[in-house]
């Protein structure tokens, strides 16, 4: 009999440890204030990086992100680059200024950059360089990229 007895002690002992995992209001509420300082983080960074896209879009990298565009667009590409650059900024500011719309601006930001994977596409397939991207196997990690980006960009609008 001592056997049974060490064998329901370590089934009540499981018991006690699963219930210990079960899901309550209040491991719901902590994992939500996590959840809450996760996305301001990822927010406020994103924003940032944006912001400084942006700008780089409009002044030092102008040329790079010209690389980007696709030769089918119908779209100068200059004329491109600079209303892209002024959307990043706009977005970025947006998601670091405007943290009670987050959720619509995350979701923005996630289709800006959906939109903009066609000219992450045309460099690899065009074989532009631009950033570092010279060989055509940097460009296609580059496209890998672009997914986590979207993920980010919904986090930070959670």
């Amino acid at each position: 009999m001592p056997a049974l007895d060490a064998a329901s002690r370590g089934s009540r002992r499981h018991a006690d440890e699963r219930s210990e995992k079960t899901l309550t209001p209040a491991t719901v509420s902590q994992y939500g204030r996590e959840m809450s300082a996760v996305s301001n983080v990822v927010r406020v960074l994103l924003g940032a990086t944006m912001i400084g896209a942006g700008i780089s879009h409009l002044t030092v990298a102008r040329r790079e992100f010209r690389a980007q565009v696709p030769s089918w667009f119908p779209v100068d590409e200059d004329t491109t680059v600079v209303v892209s650059g002024v959307i990043e900024v706009a977005l970025g500011a947006a998601l670091v200024a405007a943290p009670k719309h987050r959720r619509l601006v995350g979701r923005a930001l996630a289709a800006f950059y959906v939109a903009v994977f066609p000219g992450n596409l045309a460099q690899y397939v065009e074989r532009r360089d631009a950033f570092g991207l010279d060989t055509d196997r940097k460009r296609l990690v580059r496209l890998f990229i672009q997914p986590a980006l979207v993920a980010a960009a919904l986090v930070a609008g959670r």
